[in-house]
């Protein structure tokens, strides 16, 4: 599956609200799956910042259109999946400052730093 963080003001919904739905992570916490409440399709989901998405690659009008810049949590990937050695792999998650062009890096800062404090 191909997830794409971009930030939320960013993501333009065609049609409907997704629905949340809390799903368990591996850590005890939850994350947001947000579906089509017609055909229950995750569209994306929010991992603790509101100001970000993560969009699935196959809901995108033009999902070709995309591609990998990093395969993360490789750890529980089935052997017969085959990455190409073009991309960077990693077991879990990997920093982002290391990999990130600095344009991207400083879209996150600027959605991060504009976060409120919740009361």
């Amino acid at each position: 599956m191909i997830n794409l963080l971009i930030e939320t003001d960013r993501v333009e919904l065609l049609a409907g609200d997704p629905e949340p739905v809390g799903v368990p992570r591996d850590d005890g916490s939850s994350q947001r799956v947000f579906r089509c409440p017609t055909c229950q399709v995750a569209v994306f989901s929010e991992y603790g910042h509101p100001g970000f998405r993560f969009v699935r690659g196959g809901t995108l009008d033009d999902p070709a259109g995309v591609s990998p810049d990093a395969h993360i949590f490789t750890r529980s990937k089935l052997a017969w999946v085959t990455l190409p050695d073009s991309v960077p792999a990693f077991d879990v998650y990997y920093e982002m400052s290391e990999l990130w062009p600095a344009e991207s890096l400083e879209r996150r800062h600027a959605v991060t730093a504009s976060a409120v404090p919740a009361d």
